[in-house]
């Protein structure tokens, strides 16, 4: 599909959401509407079971409701089938997964660089972070200056969340909890996607740690004018944020908390 207009309205825009896991099973989401601005920041807070994650992936386009609509840059998810989402998704949208989503057989440096692998638009900021002029070379950059830009990039985002030199080059199985987070970090930073959605994404780390996670998670999406939705229990952390939301306010349904959807 085209590129999205750079639309003046809400970057994300959700409009009578409904959604359930099969029709035999209860509405788990139910939102009359619910906006996020374009570089706005919001901490998003709520007990097990109330939807958190189920909600993310609404927004992200890897859900799409079956009532109501979810729009990202002015587009309805809808409109666009499984294959467009998925390009749009890697083109526009930085996730940290709860889980982590990396790929098991490739190193830390590999991980980073995967959205710049399957985006020329990510490919394509991330260089131009890098570049000494802020943009592309044009037709005198040749592969190699490209992929030393992107390694440079991904090197400046490990370095800045306290990831050592010495474990570039590792598998990502072989590295702790904390490491896993910090380069699913990484890999949702680069190339400068437009949102940024975050699911409990500090939760492995120490006070330290977090603390320089968050002030580079912030500082990255403030340069890039990236909207951000960080899910968290910890409400210590929402005074970094500009908005704050209970999700119990948001969802008028409150699924049971044993739910294994949310």
């Amino acid at each position: 599909m085209n590129e999205p207009p750079a639309a003046p309205g809400p970057l994300l825009a959700v409009d009578r959401l409904q959604f359930r896991w099969s029709p035999e099973l209860p509405v788990c989401v139910d939102i009359e509407r619910f906006e996020v601005a374009r570089g706005e920041r919001i901490f998003v807070h709520g007990p097990s079971g109330s939807g958190k994650s189920t909600l993310l992936g609404l927004l992200g386009g890897v859900l799409v409701p079956q009532r109501g609509s979810v729009q990202a840059l002015g587009v309805d998810y809808a409109a666009m089938s499984a294959a467009q989402r998925d390009r749009f998704r890697v083109d526009h949208i930085g996730f940290v997964f709860q889980l982590f989503n990396l790929i098991p057989y490739l190193d830390v440096l590999d991980n980073v660089l995967l959205p710049c692998r399957f985006s020329a638009r990510r490919r394509q900021q991330a260089g131009a972070a890098m570049s000494p002029q802020g943009h592309p070379s044009g037709e005198h950059r040749t592969a190699v200056h490209e992929g030393a830009r992107l390694r440079a990039e991904a090197l400046r985002l490990l370095a800045a969340l306290d990831l050592a030199p010495d474990l570039l080059h590792r598998p990502v199985t072989q590295l702790s909890v904390g490491q896993q987070q910090r380069v699913a970090a990484a890999r949702a930073l680069i190339g400068k996607p437009e949102i940024v959605i975050a699911d409990e994404p500090t939760s492995a780390l120490d006070a330290e740690r977090q603390q320089g996670f968050l002030e580079l998670l912030l500082q990255e999406c403030a340069a890039a004018d990236s909207s951000l939705l960080f899910v968290s229990h910890d409400r210590r952390l929402a005074s970094h944020f500009t908005r704050e939301l209970a999700l119990r306010e948001l969802n008028r349904v409150v699924p049971a908390e044993t739910s294994a959807a949310a």
